[in-house]
């Protein structure tokens, strides 16, 4: 079975399309987002603290403080978001960057039906952007569940 999207990467997703909804002038405090969202404040803050360190919000702290998009929903694709929380979002353990050689790699017969998974995965979550999911339908999307 094909890896699983945490829940780190799918809140992540949530928080940067609530920010994405926002005024893109103004910081919005953390625990609005949090509330909309229904993400715990402290889970909110260990998402908002890896993304402000991957640059895709911005963030003040004290009175009129909170976060904002570093730049246009149009500029993220959700293939960065998730790697950038996931890490990499390859279907097996042998294609993860940096992982151990396979002793089997050679001559595995399904090596060739992962790369492809991978390839199909990356390939289709960069060409979504945040702007997007902002929309109400993707192609090839079934009808809109809770995520």
């Amino acid at each position: 079975m094909a890896a699983m999207i945490s829940s780190r990467g799918r809140y992540a997703l949530r928080v940067l399309a609530d920010l994405a909804q926002q005024s893109p002038e103004t910081f919005t405090p953390l625990k609005d987002i949090a509330e909309r969202q229904d993400i715990s404040l402290k889970y909110s803050e260990s998402i908002m603290t890896v993304l402000s360190k991957g640059g895709l919000v911005e963030g003040i702290h004290g009175k009129g403080g909170g976060y904002r998009l570093s730049r246009k929903p149009e500029q993220y694709t959700l293939g960065e978001v998730l790697r950038l929380t996931e890490g990499s979002l390859a279907p097996v353990s042998c294609l993860h960057e940096g992982s151990a050689p396979c002793a089997r790699c050679n001559p595995c017969p399904t090596l060739p039906v992962w790369e492809k998974l991978e390839a199909l995965v990356n390939d289709y979550l960069d060409s979504v952007t945040l702007a997007d999911v902002m929309r109400t339908s993707l192609p090839g999307a079934k009808e809109s569940r809770s995520v």
